[in-house]
């Protein structure tokens, strides 16, 4: 088999993960997309090794090597963050990645912000439309 097919999908698997981990919101659906990306990175491994031991009498495996430790690392990661979301989701309710966000960061305004010189305004924006309709 030639090197380009297990390349070319591992590109199409990298790129998926990418795009899951930039389009979620759910904090499990990111942690999958991420593991969809080491995934691709570990395909590459194994077939970089396999071509460059057929060109060289050498056969190290270093490639292989490697990929177990990226799978022994994503399966440490993946129980890390797994319960990292748990607990968030227990204290906070939700894994929305935006609402935890938020929730981080607050929404108060700085009083040097105020240009009107009222009280600081508190809430969501999902309030103030409320608010305002």
């Amino acid at each position: 088999m030639h090197l380009v097919y297990p390349a070319v999908l591992s590109a199409l698997l990298f790129c998926t993960g990418l795009y899951g981990v930039l389009a979620r919101r759910n904090a499990i659906l990111v942690l999958m997309s991420v593991e969809l990306m080491l995934n691709a990175v570990n395909l590459n491994l194994v077939a970089f090794d396999v071509w460059l031991s057929r060109a060289a009498q050498e056969t190290l495996h270093s490639g292989q090597a490697l990929t177990l430790f990226t799978i022994a690392i994503a399966a440490a990661e993946i129980g890390i963050g797994l319960a990292i979301v748990l607990a968030v989701h227990r204290n906070r309710g939700t894994a929305d990645i935006d609402k935890l966000r938020d929730t981080a960061e607050g929404h108060e305004s700085d009083p040097a912000d105020d240009s009107d010189g009222g009280p600081p305004t508190t809430g969501t924006a999902a309030e103030k439309a409320e608010a305002s309709a």
